[in-house]
């Protein structure tokens, strides 16, 4: 049986999800691929776990929820951390999990590139240096000779990049237009069914964990923008970055203006638009009815094509195991390929 060791940068809510993943799918990715993969290291922000024999991914989970920190994990906890976790241990593929960063893309961007550096494969959900540097993260993997997968960075479970570049291989894409965005989906699904005020339905979203403390990411439309950048990279050809696109978020979106949108049969969703002639994330009116109706934390996109005209996909946005889900999707990708 061939090993694919693998190590995990970024434990919060997905790392942690991959963890669950690869503990639950173990045998599955066996049958598929004819590897094991084994977890030789797994690091948060300020410590890690490192064992070239393989770490128990359910022990992983627990030592963090438990103690909040690698380190505690029984006898091969570390203070390592960082780029300095690549040169520890051992691997085949790094699963890229840390926190988006739109400002300078790190740690990504500089994880990434020391992994392709070292000859090896990279599974990310990160949109950040995907959003800025979209070209030379992509340019650096085909030099290296090494597989970049990141399915996970658009749409959390909603298959949309492999989806297209797979299974629509035989079409020249046209547009796509979705929602890319499951916070600020839940929140306008909520103000739409109650009623209730953006503010009442914000504070709510955060005390349930669908909104981040500081929201602004998603309710401003940034989130939302750099998986729009990622989308006219990856499939539509575009060279483009995250200031290429036009922004405007749902923080001005009132209850009255929902409530007007409702009489006309409408719906007021925040769209994300990816075509030759516009990128762009605003909020739209949208029919009743239409793939574009969708509530809670869903995601969708339809994606204009020369052959299928419109095919849409729908699926959660957000969730450890949902985005995990994609993360694996992809490792068993690199994986079968390799045979």
């Amino acid at each position: 049986m061939d090993e694919c060791k693998v190590i995990i940068m970024g434990f919060g809510a997905v790392g942690q999800g991959v963890a669950d993943a690869l503990f639950m799918k173990k045998e599955l990715i066996k049958e598929k691929t004819g590897f094991e993969v084994k977890v030789v290291a797994a690091a948060d922000s300020s410590s890690s776990a490192i064992s070239a024999e393989g770490l128990d991914e359910k022990l992983l989970v627990d030592t963090k929820k438990n103690e909040g920190k690698l380190s505690a994990y029984p006898e091969f906890g570390s203070d390592k951390n960082g780029a300095e976790i690549l040169d520890a241990v051992e691997y085949d593929c790094l699963i890229e999990a840390t926190p988006t960063n739109i400002v300078d893309a790190e740690p990504a961007l500089s994880l990434t590139f020391k992994a392709f550096e070292q000859g090896k494969d990279v599974v990310t959900s990160n949109k950040g240096h995907l959003a800025l540097k979209f070209k030379d993260v992509v340019s650096a993997a085909e030099k290296a000779g090494v597989e970049f997968k990141y399915e996970a960075s658009v749409g959390g479970s909603m298959p949309i990049i492999n989806f297209v570049k797979d299974t629509l291989s035989s079409c020249d894409i046209k547009s796509i237009n979705g929602i890319l965005n499951g916070t600020t989906n839940y929140i306008l699904s909520r103000m739409t069914s109650e009623g209730s005020d953006y503010e009442d339905i914000l504070k709510e979203s955060q005390e349930l964990g669908i909104a981040e403390t500081d929201p602004t990411q998603d309710v401003e439309g940034i989130d939302a923008a750099c998986k729009t950048v990622i989308l006219a990279n990856s499939l539509l050809g575009i060279d483009a970055t995250y200031s290429d696109v036009k922004v405007e978020g749902i923080s001005k979106i009132t209850s009255e203006a929902i409530e007007l949108a409702n009489k006309d049969d409408y719906l007021i969703k925040l769209i994300s638009e990816v075509s030759p002639d516009n990128l762009q994330v605003s909020p739209r009116l949208v029919k009743k009815g239409s793939s574009y109706d969708v509530s809670g934390t869903l995601n969708m996109a339809t994606v204009k094509t020369d052959l299928a005209d419109e095919v849409s996909v729908i699926g959660l946005g957000a969730g450890s195991l949902e985005t995990a889900s994609a993360m694996l999707t992809d490792l068993i990708s690199i994986l079968k390929n390799k045979n």
